[in-house]
């Protein structure tokens, strides 16, 4: 097929804006699919948010057009996540990706070039056959999700349509309106995101009771900046000092990062407009080969039982508006989290992040024996975007929740903003309103919101634990 000038400059110049392709009316019944191909794939070390080395992809089509996609990389791993291939050695202190760049430009490149950039599936399908593992440790996940996610971008520009309504369209999201993600802001940092003494990784400031996504972001930066202001006055400036997702690491106790946020919100003058999280990370501070979680890990020890654990979270829930609690309990605690969860699931969302690791077997599980209410998306703890979206299908089948999130260590790319609007995920975390990577999404999402207009979305708010079901059943 031969394109136009105008056609081919239009999804080149949509190359060039990570999240979306070419844009058209949002609302057009039927896209015009280009009959493209893929002909050229070639993979690069680009550097990550906290200066490590990391993978970036471009594909290239037939017409010319070139997508791009990088890979995120996360500090407080889950021992089930699938492999992040890694150099070794002295280089980049052992953190090189060299090996998984010769992997996409050598073996899985080569392999994808020809196919339709549409047929996501086929495309994830092809890799995962020749990496041949479970866990992807011959090709490395980093390798794979690079590749895989070009082609999403590739694939979008081919059907006519941004990316997160491509995302929508692999799903079977076939709603009417899209669902802007409520925010979850990381405002203070602890556990292995900052070096003070807090346990607790994260503590969020979510805006459920704004109208607007832009709104929620309205609130959450200025409840950020009343935060800073506060912990100055309390502590001094290093205090203010930041984490790796943007949130401030005063040195607070577990009960006082509950109180500066209310304080904080108060002042700003959202009260009853914000709510609380938690993202716990307990797999951190396990003792091993004991029921027992050190809460002062990284000093001096302070020991207490699984269920004791769970009472401080209900204790912390009866006095705080929280809403959400992350990994309350070790990825191998299976019997903790079945018994918290039972207790509190109603009350609060409980939420799978290493337990779960957006992976099939493990949600599976997570469904039998009732240990979470919710499912953390997180697209490079499986390594593809179809396994990604099969993993959102299932939670939602279950009657999760669903919560897209980031990684600490980030790229400028904003493809997990459109995952969240195209898979109806109702929840995002993506780290303060501080440090551009972290804020490249909250930005994108404020396009995608202005580009649907009013008429076209909603925003989840205090129903984000129960947006609506995307469509198709998983497959048998």
């Amino acid at each position: 097929m031969k394109f136009t000038s105008i056609a081919l400059a239009l999804i080149a110049g949509a190359s060039q804006v990570s999240g979306f392709a070419f844009v058209p009316s949002t609302t057009a019944s039927s896209p015009t699919v280009l009959s493209a191909k893929i002909s050229g794939v070639m993979a690069r070390e680009i550097l990550d948010s906290r200066g490590n080395p990391t993978v970036e992809v471009d594909m290239t089509l037939d017409t010319g057009a070139t997508f791009r996609a990088s890979v995120p990389s996360g500090a407080s791993t889950g021992a089930y996540e699938a492999v992040e291939l890694r150099d070794g050695g002295d280089r980049y202190l052992g953190k090189g990706v060299l090996q998984a760049i010769k992997n996409v430009n050598d073996v899985l490149g080569p392999k994808v070039i020809g196919m339709d950039p549409t047929d996501q599936k086929g495309i994830d399908d092809v890799m995962l056959a020749l990496d041949g593992t479970p866990n992807k440790a011959n090709m490395g996940a980093n390798a794979i999700l690079g590749v895989s996610l070009a082609a999403s971008k590739a694939g979008a520009a081919a059907k006519g349509v941004p990316l997160y309504k491509h995302f929508a369209d692999l799903a079977g999201n076939t709603q009417d309106k899209f669902t802007m993600p409520v925010p979850c802001f990381n405002v203070i940092n602890g556990g292995s995101h900052a070096g003070n003494k807090l346990a607790f990784q994260e503590y969020f400031v979510i805006p459920t009771g704004a109208e607007t996504f832009s709104e929620a972001m309205k609130i959450g930066c200025e409840v950020y900046h009343t935060l800073g202001k506060i912990i100055k006055g309390k502590f001094g400036g290093d205090a203010t000092l930041i984490g790796d997702e943007g949130g401030f690491a005063p040195p607070c106790d577990i009960r006082e990062g509950c109180e500066l946020i209310m304080e904080a919100i108060k002042k700003a003058g959202y009260d009853g407009k914000c709510t609380i999280g938690l993202d716990v990370a307990a797999s951190e501070f396990k003792v091993k080969g004991e029921d027992a979680y050190d809460l002062d890990f990284k000093y001096d020890g302070n020991k207490v039982s699984g269920e004791g654990l769970g009472n401080l979270y209900q204790e912390l829930s009866k006095d705080f508006p929280i809403v959400t609690v992350e990994d309350p309990f070790d990825e191998d605690d299976w019997s903790n989290w079945s018994k918290f969860t039972a207790k509190n699931g109603e009350d609060f969302q409980v939420v799978g992040d290493d337990l779960t690791v957006t992976n099939i077997e493990k949600i599976s599980r997570a469904v039998d024996e009732k240990a979470c209410t919710c499912l953390l998306l997180k697209v490079n703890q499986i390594g593809s975007i179809s396994e990604s979206i099969a993993a959102v299908k299932m939670a939602k089948e279950a009657g999760w929740g669903v919560m897209t999130s980031h990684r600490s260590g980030e790229t400028e790319d904003t493809y997990i903003a459109d995952i969240a609007v195209g898979l109806c995920t109702g929840q995002i975390k993506t780290g303060a309103p501080c440090r551009s990577e972290r804020l490249a999404k909250y930005n994108q999402l404020l396009r995608i919101e202005a580009e649907l207009g009013a008429e076209n979305c909603d925003y989840a708010g205090a129903n984000f634990r129960t947006t609506s079901w995307m469509g198709d059943k998983v497959a048998a």
